[in-house]
């Protein structure tokens, strides 16, 4: 090898545009944060291996009559390419989990402060405690009922809990930070969405205990009911964006958010994401009161930690189509702020700016969520279905009107 240090392995690619290289996959020109991050981290780790490895076995080693350099192919830019693809996804989940870390925390704060308390002191501002009730449950004995439908028990807790991560990772947080830029985004993150009933039923089916039967129904006749007015409202959305794309959407939104023209959409979307989502008021699938725990009855340990965490993966999920209906998404009013990182130059590409306001608003409307579990007691099975079919599919039907008036009007 030519290369004589460390650093010359490291950086070996860095001046190598990757938006127009053929091995790039988000097609030649885009720009994706977390996966440009990735790269960096992998010709980082994969320049300092393939150092080591020349070091210790220096010239290329012959195996079979064929003469392979293990450092140069560590180092090659379609190996990059490959290498960055495995930590674009680790980098993609790990800002989402952070992101549902601090969301849980936000409601124990707020909660605490609803009641007078100061709510968890654990760590870092109280922090830490999320993390501790974490390790809690995955040193917990993994134990379950001799008389479940063992393939079925498993299965569902497994699909409800992977669909509920796949889905909150398909949320960008902006332009540049997205697994796939997919046209019809909404209805692909509202179809896998919308399955997450089906898996509980099962789920309270499969556990052969009285109780998270009844929990199952509960929450699939909820989930079901509040599905719909929500999915009206999306496609509300998408009429006045002209799009069914989430970028085209927030660039619609770019000097006046659809909360203004789609109020009454926005407060039945965050009545019904919150009943979707099996939060309190709405949430007589788990009762405590009433069912022990409902659907979720038998699973204990870390799949019950696991069950949670995906209640509030769902929850941020709904958090983020809010900002990107209602909010602007990652912009601010007249400000373009992909704009912005481009102006500042280079050097500035890499400061998450979009990203964190994304964020920012998400847990905004989270917190809102959270206003409504303070204020509002639980909510009987029967209210809840009126509630959904009698109360806010007329106003999804209602906000469409007012949509149609506008565009009609040539207002948008």
């Amino acid at each position: 090898m030519a290369y004589r240090s460390i650093i010359d392995y490291v950086t070996a690619n860095w001046g190598m545009d990757y938006t127009t290289y053929t091995g790039y996959p988000f097609g030649a020109g885009v720009e994706n944060l977390p996966y440009l991050i990735s790269l960096r981290i992998w010709e980082c780790i994969g320049g300092a291996i393939a150092w080591l490895l020349d070091l210790l076995f220096p010239g290329a080693v012959t195996i079979d009559g064929y003469d392979i350099d293990v450092s140069a192919w560590l180092i090659d830019p379609y190996t990059c390419v490959i290498f960055a693809l495995v930590i674009f996804m680790i980098v993609i989940f790990a800002v989402a989990f952070i992101a549902v870390l601090i969301s849980l925390w936000e409601e124990r704060k707020v909660l605490g402060r609803a009641m007078d308390r100061r709510g968890t002191m654990i760590g870092m501002w109280g922090f830490v405690q999320c993390v501790a009730d974490g390790l809690k449950t995955f040193m917990k004995d993994n134990v379950h009922s001799t008389r479940i439908d063992k393939m079925t028990y498993w299965w569902t807790a497994a699909l409800v809990i992977g669909t509920s991560v796949l889905i909150d990772c398909m949320v960008p947080l902006s332009g540049r930070w997205f697994v796939v830029n997919y046209d019809a985004g909404l209805i692909i993150i509202m179809g896998l969405y919308a399955l997450a009933p089906f898996f509980i039923l099962v789920s309270g089916w499969a556990q052969n205990n009285k109780y998270s039967l009844i929990g199952g129904i509960r929450a699939a006749e909820m989930m079901i009911s509040y599905e719909v007015p929500m999915l009206i409202i999306i496609v509300t959305a998408a009429l006045l964006a002209g799009s069914l794309n989430i970028g085209d959407i927030v660039a619609a939104q770019q000097d006046v958010w659809f909360v203004i023209p789609m109020c009454v959409g926005f407060v039945t979307f965050l009545i019904c994401s919150t009943a979707e989502a099996e939060r309190a008021p709405f949430d007589l699938a788990e009762a405590e009161s009433e069912l022990v725990e409902g659907w979720q009855t038998e699973y204990g340990g870390m799949k019950w930690g696991l069950i949670m965490l995906a209640d509030y993966m769902r929850g941020a999920v709904s958090c983020g189509m809010i900002v990107i209906l209602f909010f602007g998404g990652w912009q601010l009013p007249f400000i373009d702020l992909m704009q912005v990182c481009k102006d500042l130059g280079p050097n500035f590409f890499w400061v998450p700016i979009p990203e964190v306001v994304f964020l920012l608003k998400a847990w905004f409307a989270f917190f809102l969520m959270i206003m409504i579990r303070c204020g509002v007691a639980r909510v009987r099975t029967d209210s809840i279905l009126n509630l959904g079919w009698k109360v806010f599919m007329p106003l999804s039907v209602v906000n469409l009107l007012i949509v149609l008036a506008l565009k009609v009007g040539g207002i948008y």
